[in-house]
């Protein structure tokens, strides 16, 4: 029975500890979004208002339709900055050039070809220092050149993710270690928005038939229209945080002083959550990617009913008079009312 007991509280923490593992150093900081009464979780309260929301009928349809793509970026540019000093402008060059060349020389094993390199020239500046002149009762204190500083961003494109380890080694041995940016790149985006379109208009019809079953024929109302489309790419999603403890009960226990530590801070990327989305193309990725969405919303409102014209009946009548003469006879006269 010990042994039994024994091996079930083993298998727990072990669990527990896998489980720990699983959700990475994040949930330390995350967590605090989380409430706790006693040992029992209370589910997020946002999620349980939306669970317990009570819904109001109206006579108006909204139709609102959302999809997403996650799409691979076709080609990538790596951004360096470099800065190069020399005693002469020519000199200065040469030595920035030298740097570049070796860098070019090592990527051509990956494919990266001539090609792929740019140059985006920064400043071209001369460097200058403080000359002393002694005079009998006086200093004088000159500007004088003493070099040049070259200044330019190295545009380095590349089409697979692997590549990039490789572009960073070959800079840092060229002494480049100023990653300013990397870009990503797509073609044919008018595809994905087409691609997005077609999927949400076959949404629009679905739930234009399940309208139907529940009795509104929506082709009896007036409808008006809103859509948008829009493009995001991954440096607009990293997020930061930091993941230390800093309690020290032994510091407590000794009363020292505890000396505080730069703690180190961390970055992931965080794209955007697919809960609002009808329609997710690519859900599953395993890199930063494009995501390219678009949404449209529909409203339905009923026709106002056209008022039945009622038959004007128009009433004439013609008034008449009788006159009769002394001797008799009787003469009609029409009666004139204007």
């Amino acid at each position: 029975m010990k042994n039994s007991t024994l091996c079930l509280l083993l298998m727990l923490i072990t669990m527990t500890t896998a489980f720990a593992q699983h959700k990475g150093n994040y949930d330390a900081i995350s967590r605090q979004n989380v409430l706790h009464s006693g040992n029992a979780t209370i589910y997020n309260p946002t999620v349980q208002q939306q669970i317990n929301k009570i819904l109001n009928p109206s006579t108006t349809v909204f139709i609102d339709v959302k999809a997403l793509q996650n799409v691979e970026a076709t080609t990538y540019t790596a951004i360096f900055n470099v800065s190069q000093i020399g005693p002469t402008a020519d000199s200065t060059n040469l030595l920035m050039n030298q740097r570049v060349d070796k860098i070019k020389s090592q990527l051509k094993s990956i494919g990266i070809t001539e090609d792929a390199f740019a140059i985006d020239v920064i400043s071209f500046v001369p460097n200058y220092e403080i000359e002393v002149q002694k005079k009998l009762f006086s200093k004088t204190y000159t500007e004088v050149p003493n070099g040049f500083e070259l200044q330019q961003n190295l545009h380095i494109q590349f089409t697979k993710t692997n590549q990039f380890e490789t572009i960073l080694t070959a800079c840092a041995k060229s002494e480049i270690y100023n990653l300013v940016k990397v870009d990503y790149y797509i073609e044919n985006i008018a595809e994905v928005y087409k691609n997005l379109q077609t999927k949400l208009l076959k949404l629009i019809e679905e739930k234009k038939a399940y309208y139907k079953v529940l009795g509104f024929d929506l082709s009896t109302y007036n409808v008006a229209i809103a859509d948008d489309q829009y493009c995001y790419f991954p440096k607009d999603f990293y997020q930061s945080y930091q993941a230390f403890n800093s309690v020290s009960f032994e510091a407590i226990k000794k009363k020292k002083g505890v000396t505080t530590a730069k703690k180190q801070t961390s970055y992931y990327y965080q794209p955007l959550s697919y809960e609002n989305y009808d329609v997710v193309v690519n859900p599953s990725i395993l890199e930063p990617v494009v995501q390219i969405g678009m949404n449209i919303r529909l409203q339905y409102a009923p026709k106002p009913k056209e008022a039945k014209a009622e038959p004007i009946v128009k009433t004439e009548i013609k008034h008449k008079y009788y006159v009769v003469s002394p001797n008799g006879t009787l003469d009609i006269k029409a009666l004139q009312t204007d």
